[in-house]
């Protein structure tokens, strides 16, 4: 008998079961347009131990961990896994923005290395094999917006620009000596295998390094200021070409209009406006407004779904990059795919921002049913954990979704509770308490909005000076430690269907109700960032009254352990009262649905192990 029983104080009615009779088993895996999950399959400080170049295969590898890990994430309900990026980068151990050559996926010896730090081009295959087998789909982290680690110098024209308004020349036209040789000599001695462009200083439009004066600034490369006329400037008193006083101005003292534009070559026009200009980001900035950069970044895209079979991109920090060539990149990378295996790519773009317009600005221009990760709602999982970590009364749950894409493009929102820019010691850092994040998950995993990608750090533990534990974690009653993320992940695959109804009604707990569909249960979930105990130490709950199921039909807590698992029975007016412990997250499901033996999901979070 459970302690909720005391609470239920109307009659309990004898379920019918009729209606049920001859429906479908629960299955997990069906349609891939189901219920998707997106896995991360990498951190920033993920180890790896690829082939040396006399070789093609290593068990250390990154893609073969990932290989022998495959089985276990496509049985927990994973559809779909984002490789990290997997061309060949500046150094052995880059992790792949970085990026030197787009069409070296671990083949050739270049760079100190035939293998990426991932793995070769032969475990590539074997991966992708793997995934086909098990049905899992392929997403492949691009990094189009700037090279590394160039083959030699050149020397280009150049101004050095405000970092805090890159439109703002700071200096006048000079030459400087920059790294913007790319000769590829690994595929050189094949013949420049797949693609014979080689990249020059003609195909950038900015760099950090000026290797003659020994410098670093926000260089923009320009034309010859001899074959065009100079802007007009404005006396600002102070030199510099400014415009303004440019103390005056980073004061907020002064407004103008934007400064003249230099005509030629230039940043390009139809990305972020942070910054005044954010098409600079980091190292040589590639120009996508010369033909030649165009169409070999172009025929890339198909080359990477015709050759090795990837389904969809992850397209690394978009808003500083031409939005109008990143729509046409889409198209064709869409058309390729299409004609390849009857259906048109996944797309996602990365921007890290808190403002929504940003992000809809982005896919209004490139549209084509892409996608983009939900940053804003990211940083609303931090804000309300932050709230709770201080003891704010500002602790609102309902406010989970405000100002987010999952409020404003559910149909185009990646959701996601970290990744590896947010894990400690990276730039992005986003602080979330550990134990929040079972609440986190389950909303992104059981809502019937977003598109829901899980963290390998969360999973698995990250590693690297600040290295974290698998977060998630709960006491087994066997004294180990089990993770709720593959109780969440499954539950989404097997249960989370149907019309949504919520009961956003107080501001530390929250649920929603999920009504099922044939041959698939419903579920019942609540979270609450309530006490998890009392003055006297003793575990302290929140009981939802809400409207589900049959009468007399029996649900329990997928996510508690056997024999710990919280009943609910549902009265004659077809209503149950729903607990849920402060702190935590808890998922009800009907006590004789198929495939609830399931739970809890065995799972070995021992990535490195296996």
């Amino acid at each position: 008998m459970s302690w909720l029983s005391k609470l239920q104080h109307r009659p309990a009615t004898q379920v019918d079961t009729s209606a049920r009779s001859g429906t479908p088993p629960t299955t997990l895996h069906g349609n891939q347009d189901d219920n998707r999950i997106l896995f991360q399959t990498f951190e920033w400080h993920t180890t790896s131990q690829p082939p040396p170049p006399n070789a093609t295969h290593s068990p250390a590898s990154h893609y073969a961990r990932l290989t022998r890990l495959l089985p276990s994430l496509a049985a927990s309900g994973v559809t779909a896994i984002w490789l990290p990026p997997g061309c060949k980068a500046n150094s052995p151990q880059g992790n792949g923005y970085d990026c030197y050559d787009l069409w070296d996926l671990g083949e050739f010896d270049q760079k100190w290395t035939r293998s990426t730090k991932w793995g070769s081009r032969e475990e590539l295959a074997d991966l992708m094999g793997r995934c086909r087998e098990l049905g899992l789909e392929v997403v492949w982290d691009s990094v189009l917006n700037h090279k590394t680690a160039g083959d030699g110098t050149q020397e280009a024209w150049a101004v050095e620009v405000d970092g805090e308004d890159r439109r703002v020349e700071i200096c006048s036209p000079k030459k400087i000596e920059a790294w913007l040789r790319y000769d590829f000599p690994g595929r050189e001695n094949e013949g420049m295998k797949y693609s014979p462009f080689k990249w020059r200083a003609d195909h950038f439009n900015g760099i950090d390094w000026d290797q003659r004066a020994q410098k670093n600034a926000i260089y923009k490369l320009v034309d010859d200021p001899a074959t065009y006329p100079k802007p007009q400037q404005q006396s600002d008193g102070g030199g510099g070409g400014s415009g303004m006083n440019r103390l005056a101005r980073l004061a907020g003292k002064m407004k103008s209009a934007p400064p003249p534009r230099r005509p030629g070559k230039g940043w390009a026009d139809d990305v972020d406006d942070m910054h005044g200009n954010y098409d600079y980001l980091m190292f040589a900035n590639v120009d996508f407004q010369h033909p030649e950069v165009r169409q070999d970044v172009l025929k890339w895209g198909e080359w990477m779904v015709q050759f090795t079979g990837v389904d969809g991109f992850r397209l690394d920090a978009v808003q500083h990059f031409s939005y109008n060539f990143t729509r046409e990149w889409i198209a064709r990378v869409r058309a390729a795919s299409q004609q390849t295996r009857g259906r048109k790519s996944f797309v996602v773009g990365e921007i890290w921002t808190g403002e929504v317009e940003r992000i809809t600005k982005w896919l209004d221009v490139v549209g084509q049913g892409a996608y983009a990760y939900d940053s804003p709602l990211l940083y609303s999982f931090s804000r309300i954990s932050e709230d709770v970590h201080t003891g704010s009364v500002n602790a609102d749950l309902r406010t989970i979704i405000r100002n987010s894409l999952l409020e404003l493009r559910p149909e185009a929102a990646v959701t996601l509770v970290a990744n590896h820019d947010t894990q400690p010691g990276q730039a992005s850092f986003t602080p979330m308490l550990a134990s929040l994040k079972p609440l986190w998950y389950a909303f992104i995993l059981l809502r019937q909005e977003g598109y829901p990608c899980v963290f390998w750090g969360d999973v698995y533990g990250t590693k690297g000076p600040k290295a974290e534990p698998p977060a998630c974690t709960v006491d087994d009653g066997k004294g180990w430690r089990r993770s709720l993320i593959p109780d969440l992940m499954m539950a989404r695959r097997m249960f989370a269907y149907g019309e949504q109804k919520d009961y956003w009604d107080a501001m530390s707990c929250i649920a929603w109700t999920r009504e099922g569909r044939p041959g698939n249960d419903g579920c019942v979930v609540l979270i609450s960032i309530g006490p998890a105990q009392d003055k006297k130490g003793e575990a302290k709950w929140t009981v939802k009254r809400m409207p589900f199921g049959r009468p007399g039909e029996m649900y329990v807590d997928l996510l508690a352990n056997v024999g710990e698992k919280a009943e609910v029975r549902i009265d004659e007016k077809g209503e149950g009262l729903f607990p849920c412990k402060g702190m935590s997250a808890s998922v009800f499901v009907r006590q004789d649905a198929p495939g609830i033996e399931r739970f809890p999901v065995a799972f070995n979070l021992d990535a490195y192990g296996q």
